[in-house]
């Protein structure tokens, strides 16, 4: 259940991720649908390695649990690209990154809700709880691998328009450099 410091919109609420929520993120992390697109290591080391500095407030960036009617449904990790210097040097040859840009990840981690329309929901709730939580955001610039249209689809549903395209680093190396960009402005 969301906690006491718990944020809504709709059916939809967040808090930040504990180190408590580990277990279920690894869960859902080793995920086909998950691991598909995040390749992320899965051990309970790793997890709380790259994890736990923002679950513990040792960090800027926020790894945000997302709740559907009270029930864990994914994750959205959102950050300032002006805390993630490497970040703005990779993108920058693609699309210009303003100041007071953000950026969001996200994934749905129960296989059951994937398809539903939940995932614009949940970006979208995220995007517009932003320009209240970071009043200096100019916008949300958030690049997606070309290949995965669900996820570039899913942003478009939830009102951000594609801004460019160019070659990334991909989060999975199976995966080619080509990547869609998209940003909704405040």
């Amino acid at each position: 259940m969301p906690g006491p410091e718990a944020r809504s919109a709709g059916p939809i609420t967040w808090r930040r991720l504990t180190e408590q929520d580990f277990p279920l993120l690894r869960e859902w992390l080793e995920r086909p649908h998950v691991a598909r697109w995040w390749h992320h290591e899965t051990t309970p080391e790793a997890v709380a390695r790259d994890f736990g500095p923002a679950a513990r407030g040792e960090e800027p960036s926020e790894d945000l649990l997302i709740f559907l009617d009270g029930r864990p449904l994914g994750l959205v990790q959102r950050c300032r690209y002006a805390d993630h210097p490497e970040y703005v040097a990779e993108l920058t040859p693609v699309v210009p990154v303003p100041e007071g840009a953000m950026c969001v990840d996200y994934l749905i981690g129960d296989p059951e809700q994937v398809g539903r329309g939940l995932g614009p929901l949940m970006i979208r709730a995220v995007v517009e709880s932003t320009w209240t939580e970071y009043p200096d955001a100019s916008c949300v610039l958030v690049p997606v691998s070309a290949a995965n249209r669900a996820s570039w689809r899913a942003l478009e549903k939830a009102g951000l328009r594609r801004v460019a395209e160019g070659e990334l680093e991909p989060d999975n190396p199976i995966d080619d450099r080509a990547h869609y960009v998209y940003r909704i402005d405040r």
